[in-house]
């Protein structure tokens, strides 16, 4: 299979011209390229779109836990901290009974 002349960013600089409201078949002729070419790269680019927006969701997921982890972490250890300040306290005040 022969490699294409195109990078991705003029690929996505002649699919962005369908936008504006160009023809298919003018871009074609103007890029000489054919129409298939012109649909298969942008179905490539809604693939790309797709796999970006679940990559998105999967990451927000996960900070959502992490957050949510981060919160019980901080709660224990400020349980844990007054715990062991009150430790602290009896300590020293039954060094001074005795």
């Amino acid at each position: 299979m022969r490699k294409s002349d195109f990078t991705e960013g003029q690929r996505l600089a002649i699919l962005a011209k369908q936008d504006s409201g160009q023809s298919v078949d003018s871009i074609c002729r103007e890029h000489q390229i054919s129409p298939a070419t012109f649909y298969k790269w942008k179905k490539d680019v809604a693939i790309n779109q797709d796999d970006e927006k679940r990559k998105i969701k999967q990451l927000e997921q996960e900070n959502t836990r992490l957050k949510k982890m981060y919160s019980e972490l901080s709660i224990d250890h400020e349980i844990l901290q007054e715990g062991y300040e009150m430790l602290k306290k009896w300590q020293t005040q039954d060094a001074k009974k005795k």
